[in-house]
């Protein structure tokens, strides 16, 4: 069908009018765009004139290019300029027009590819070879005593480690990052900063006990006998994750132990226990249990280190305390404490009814001031819900509107979020100044954690800079606010080099609402394609297959979907082995079908039709 010319001249106009706003954006933001590192000078011109093309609805004229049958990329923020001036002249060729000449620079496809992929390298290292797409891993407590579990997570396609400084040491800190570098690959060194996250407080300790269970069937009857590891105080055997349980005892005894010992005792119900020794370790011994116990300091234990033989009686040594924890069910009143008093579940009179309601502090008391009567309430990553119901000077009461069925558990350092409230916080603690001094030496790259403003991002420029730091800077997007005012971060990040963007899905999803994050996480994708700075996909992939060894389907998906991010991480788990294996293969395949929003058309093998 021939082409309508009148058609073609009124899309040739509506590209006109997008191109005057584009430079009129460019000339209106000049001083930004100059202020940023050399590398990035293209990369915030053409972030700036995505924000321009933003100011107008591209649906309409995407339609009417489409109606025109002119190709409509999927994948056009990396160089906008270059896609409007390539319609432009396509549009004029068809009316007969000359071949316009533009007297201004741009950057092509390719050009944006190269920037991206610089500034990816610049901040992740080389990929690897079979995949562009890297592969970041939070490191947990044990990796500092298990040299090998980093070292192992790198040769199976780990590419980046992260280290979250709201928890552990310097000490612990140092460890992990000891066995890193000791591996002959290069793995990038990310430290996390805890930032101004508003967490629960500590809780009173619990009881000290520890629970000996052995794996069961659905009939209740053992099917593989819970490993028990018995040593001296501070003696962890090999490999820490193969004990089911972790009983500290007196090494004299231990050491006449032998294979086939055995250990008869009485748990805190006086049930009668056997512990079977099995194997030695040195100065520790493997042993296994079939009974489901519960041991406490000073549990008395007969040895037995032959079979009839006379017992010993020896006594387990000081247990530490279990970790308290609060269950909240859907109308239970919660106080949220502003003083640092120590939690405690609510207590019953002896009729089962609340006499006292349970109670946990809060990290950031000055937040109470920020807060109003009906305000939403979200703890642990929106596994708890509440509504603010009162407002005292000290506390606030919150009654709880949505738990799991049986029941939710709030523990110490759970993050708390107040969507509907507006929080006076900065992005910069005084810990995280303190933390910055360990990760300027190091470490590769800072993550800011709750960056909201270009003011924050100033602070950390100031900090580094008076640590005469060189460091990567990756802006944590996890509030409303921040996605808000992602152009302003950026631009203000990008002074620095190498920048990424972290779409921190957990606390961002409670903030922004259900209902609007997919949205959001989408318009984060598109502006850091624009500003060709790479970003990362986090929070909770693959977590159902990293901590209790299976996946779901809906995890598959999210972890194909997140191919499009430069990298992907994985937080710690049991199986997390299990999951960097499982996610290398899902991005290797993806790669084949998908780059960025753009999709492939790979040879398609099927079987032949009969």
């Amino acid at each position: 069908m021939p082409f309508q010319k009148d058609f073609l001249k009124e899309i040739n106009t509506q590209i006109d009018i997008i191109l005057q706003k584009i430079f009129e954006y460019e000339k209106r933001y000049s001083f930004q765009i100059e202020k940023v590192h050399p590398n990035y000078i293209e990369s915030a011109r053409n972030l700036i004139h995505y924000l321009a093309l933003r100011t107008f609805d591209n649906n309409i004229i995407q339609e009417k290019l489409a109606a025109a049958g002119l190709p409509v990329s999927s994948s056009y923020e990396g160089q906008i300029l270059y896609g409007l001036l390539s319609f432009k002249s396509i549009i004029n060729g068809l009316l007969g027009k000359e071949e316009v000449k533009f007297d201004f620079s741009f950057i092509d496809t390719e050009a944006a590819k190269s920037l991206l992929k610089q500034n990816t390298e610049a901040l992740f290292g080389k990929p690897s070879k079979k995949r562009e797409t890297r592969i970041m891993v939070t490191q947990p407590t044990h990796a500092a005593y298990e040299p090998e579990f980093s070292k192992n997570l790198i040769e199976i396609g780990m590419n980046a480690a992260r280290i979250n400084c709201s928890h552990d040491n310097e000490i612990i800190w140092k460890a992990i990052i000891d066995s890193i570098k000791a591996s002959p690959k290069e793995c990038k060194i990310m430290m996390d900063l805890g930032g101004p996250k508003l967490r629960t407080g500590k809780m009173k300790p619990g009881p000290k006990v520890i629970h000996i269970k052995p794996k069961r069937n659905a009939l209740g009857q053992v099917v593989n006998p819970a490993r028990v590891w018995l040593a001296p105080y501070g003696v962890l055997p090999k490999n820490i994750k193969e004990a089911d349980a972790i009983i500290p005892v007196n090494k004299k005894w231990l050491k006449k132990t032998k294979k086939n010992s055995y250990v008869i005792f009485r748990d805190a119900r006086n049930k009668k226990c056997k512990l079977n020794i099995n194997k030695k370790e040195g100065v520790g011994r493997w042993a296994s249990c079939s009974d489901s116990a519960f041991v406490t300091t000073d549990t008395l234990l007969n040895v037995f280190l032959e079979k009839k033989s006379n017992s010993e009686i020896h006594s387990v040594h000081e247990l530490l305390p279990l970790e308290e924890i609060i269950y909240l069910f859907e109308g239970d009143t919660l106080r949220l404490d502003m003083n640092p008093i120590l939690g405690e579940p609510s207590k019953l009179n002896k009729k089962g009814k609340i006499e006292t309601i349970a109670h946990i502090s809060c990290s950031l008391p000055q937040v109470i001031s920020s807060l109003n009567v009906g305000e939403s309430v979200f703890f642990d990553d929106g596994k708890i819900e509440g509504e603010i119901e009162d407002i005292f000077d000290d506390y606030i009461h919150i009654k709880i509107t949505n738990t799991k069925k049986n029941g939710g558990k709030l523990k110490t350092e759970k993050g708390i979020n107040f969507p509907d409230s507006i929080l006076n916080i900065k992005g910069l603690t005084e810990k995280d100044k303190s933390d910055l001094k360990f990760i300027a030496k190091y470490a590769d790259s800072v993550h800011f954690s709750f960056v909201n403003t270009k003011k924050d991002v100033e602070d950390l420029m100031n900090e580094l800079d008076s640590l005469n730091a060189s460091l990567g800077i990756i802006l944590k997007i996890e509030t409303l606010e921040s996605y808000k005012n992602l152009p302003n971060i950026l631009l203000k990040a990008m002074e620095n080099y190498p920048v990424g963007v972290m779409i921190a899905r957990g606390d961002l999803a409670i903030e922004a609402g259900w209902k609007k994050f997919a949205i959001i996480q989408e318009e984060i994708l598109r502006i850091c394609e624009a500003a060709h700075v790479p970003n990362i996909w986090a929070t909770q992939v693959l977590e159902s297959l990293a901590k209790k060894g299976v996946p779901t389907r809906s995890e598959i998906t999210d972890a194909a979907m997140a191919q499009r991010s430069e990298c992907v991480m994985l937080n710690k788990g049991y199986y997390i082995q299990k999951a960097v294996k499982m996610l290398d293969k899902i991005l290797c395949e993806m790669e084949l079908i998908q780059r960025k929003k753009k999709n492939l058309l790979p040879k398609l093998r099927f079987n032949p039709i009969e």
